[in-house]
């Protein structure tokens, strides 16, 4: 099983991106899909999170209002929509999937990640 984030890139302040995650393989176990990131000389942290069945959503309060994270449980693909981007936003951000039913914003919950993908918000 492999996740994929694909989507990163440059953009401007106030500008928009969507990433998306898509995963390949086998069927995995998930409860919750997450978003964290990491930016230089910091640790990782997290963004947001969906459960994957129901699609309750939660997000970190530095993006909440401007990101929205989604799944399509069809497409096994989890994105997570950035609008209203700031320069602080700038980092890798990856995507991983827990099977644990609580902590959706631990770090250590979260089995199986993917390779990252890199966001820069210029001023």
């Amino acid at each position: 099983v492999q996740l994929q984030a694909y989507g990163g890139g440059l953009v401007q302040a106030g500008g928009s991106l969507r990433l998306s995650c898509e995963a390949s393989g086998r069927t995995f176990s998930r409860y919750y899909m997450g978003w964290f990131r990491q930016a230089p000389g910091k640790q990782r942290e997290f963004v947001a999170a969906i459960s994957w069945s129901v699609g309750s959503t939660y997000y970190a309060d530095p993006v909440k209002g401007r990101f929205t994270v989604s799944r399509d449980n069809a497409e096994n693909t989890v994105y997570l929509q950035m609008n209203s981007l700031k320069p602080e936003d700038t980092a890798v951000y990856y995507c991983a999937a827990s099977n644990s039913g609580t902590y959706y914003s631990v770090i250590h919950m979260y089995y199986l990640w993917g390779q990252g993908t890199l966001v820069t918000v210029s001023s």
